[in-house]
């Protein structure tokens, strides 16, 4: 029987639609949520983002502001704008806009924000509370990817729950949280041997590696110095047959790739002389839900949840402000 389709975007509504109603709650109590996003100089890519923060705040009551710092910012003028808006009272949540210049220490800037306005849980201290169980404010992927696993209704204590992908803002914290869940949890990485074993034993399976995106970064790199270079192998990461059936599957992972590269190594064309591209995950989608019992697509799947997991902070933050 094909897999449950986890829908993403369902849920995410859901969280918005309850957002409103406590904005206009906190409203009456004189906190009005207001997220500030610090942008240090101009980043196409982040223009992009910060559009999208905007509109997705403004659609259910955030103020939103974009504070733009000059790109010759240095770190302690970067720090003193942090703190500025520390102190302003009417800033409920601060938004650090990456990436930022290498000169620039981001976890050190990360780590100045009070974690009282930290909507993206990224503060050391936010972090640390995810060991006690405590995810308010948390890492919004993290946290949206949980949240659809609950979705599901599936007992989740002493299930088998195994996590590809150890970085510090989703791997780590997805662990954090399942763990609290009272799963047996397994998180393998790129040094774990035998991965597909893990794999295969887990009731529960969350994949956050972007390894295709990766394999095709470091092809463009290559492939610039040396043009003889071999086209890369660009298959997910899971394939189908290394899933327990009835598993459920969250698919983290947002990888943007060619649909398919030409004689040359070079991406095909689109109708409109462009490469073509797709987004996918890490887990052979059409394969893997004929063999899990529940799944999420990308996209669809975890991206909607983390839009939704910062506002849902942007909110809790201003409720932790007024106690």
């Amino acid at each position: 029987m094909p897999a449950q389709i986890i829908d993403g975007d369902a849920l995410a509504g859901k969280i918005r639609d309850s957002l409103t109603q406590e904005i206009e709650g906190l409203r009456s109590k004189g906190k009005e949520p207001h997220l500030t996003a610090v942008q240090l100089g101009e980043n196409p890519a982040s223009k992009i983002y910060v559009r999208n923060q905007q509109r997705n705040c403004e659609a259910i009551g955030i103020r939103y502001t974009l504070l733009q710092v000059p790109g010759d910012t240095d770190e302690s003028g970067l720090t003193e704008r942090i703190q500025a808006l520390n102190a302003d009272d009417a800033v409920t949540g601060i938004i650090l806009q990456m990436p930022l210049p290498k000169d620039i220490d981001a976890r050190k800037i990360q780590s100045i924000i009070n974690p009282l306005k930290d909507v993206e849980g990224m503060n050391p201290a936010n972090m640390g509370r995810l060991v006690y169980g405590d995810a308010n404010p948390g890492p919004c992927t993290a946290v949206g990817a949980v949240e659809l696993l609950k979705a599901t209704g599936v007992p989740i204590e002493g299930q088998n729950a195994v996590v590809v992908g150890h970085s510090e803002i989703v791997g780590k914290p997805i662990s954090l949280l399942l763990l609290g869940l009272n799963a047996t949890v397994s998180t393998v990485h790129i040094f774990t041997k035998d991965v597909p074993s893990f794999v295969g034993n887990a009731d529960i399976l969350f994949v956050a590696a972007g390894k295709s995106q990766a394999v095709w970064a470091r092809y463009k790199r290559a492939k610039k110095k040396d043009p003889a270079t071999p086209s890369p192998d660009l298959s997910p990461l899971i394939a189908a047959d290394m899933i327990k059936p009835g598993a459920v599957v969250i698919d983290v992972a947002i990888n943007r790739i060619p649909k398919a590269l030409d004689s040359e190594g070079k991406p095909v064309l689109n109708e409109k002389g462009k490469p073509a591209m797709k987004t996918v995950g890490d887990v052979d989608f059409e394969a893997a839900k004929e063999v899990a019992g529940h799944i999420t697509p990308v996209p669809g799947g975890v991206g909607p949840m983390t839009v939704a997991m910062l506002l849902k902070n942007t909110v809790e933050t201003a409720k932790l402000q007024i106690g």
